[in-house]
């Protein structure tokens, strides 16, 4: 069964998410907010981790959409090749925020996603909660959006209905107040032009 845990951002209490990181860190799932829609996470240096979501959302590993939830943009060059100084000054000015930028992966991608990945999303999200998990872990999160069923609404927004769901599949599903029903807006910067894949929230800041 799933915990079902109540987190406000402006009051996060620090013992729920240190108990939350110490799960995540032996290959445990949790369900979160984050700045747009809520996310199935993991943490991204645990092997098992990547296999567990892809297989949840029914997606084999070199066809899922995995992103990179990182603190801010410090530690880029970890996980990708050399940034344009157009792509970098872009995402230090919409960063943190809804956004998702398809970078160029450099070589330790493939070894930690285990597969011949060329490209990686990064995302810094603006959600305090997200970015507490993030902190305490010390590294990034590996996420993925979870999908609705409902053939109108593309995604879950409410975290009982999110609960109702997704429940005994995960470790965690934090109740962070109600999400969005709109994803990131998608940037790829992978070829080195920038290039818009999906208009989402955040669009008007461009």
């Amino acid at each position: 069964m799933s915990e079902f845990i109540e987190i406000r951002p402006h009051n996060i209490n620090t013992k729920i998410i240190q108990e939350i990181v110490q799960v995540l860190r032996k290959g445990g799932l949790a369900i979160i907010p984050t700045d747009s829609i809520y996310a199935i996470v993991g943490d991204l240096y645990h092997r098992e981790v990547m296999e567990k979501i892809c297989k949840l959302i029914d997606k084999k590993p070199n066809k899922a959409n995995l992103s990179i939830l990182c603190k801010d943009l410090s530690n880029l060059s970890e996980y990708t090749s050399p940034i344009a100084n157009p792509t970098y000054k872009l995402m230090n000015r919409l960063l943190p925020g809804p956004f998702t930028f398809i970078l160029k992966a450099n070589n330790n991608i493939p070894k930690i996603f285990r597969q011949n990945k060329k490209t990686i999303g990064i995302r810094v999200p603006n959600n305090a909660i997200c970015q507490s998990l993030i902190e305490e872990l010390g590294n990034p999160l590996v996420s993925s959006s979870i999908h609705s069923e409902d053939e109108i609404q593309e995604y879950l927004t409410e975290p009982e209905e999110i609960f109702e769901a997704w429940q005994n599949k995960v470790d965690f599903i934090i109740d962070g107040e109600a999400g969005s029903n709109i994803g990131t807006t998608v940037i790829d910067a992978s070829e080195g032009e920038l290039v818009l894949i999906r208009e989402g929230l955040g669009a008007n800041q461009l």
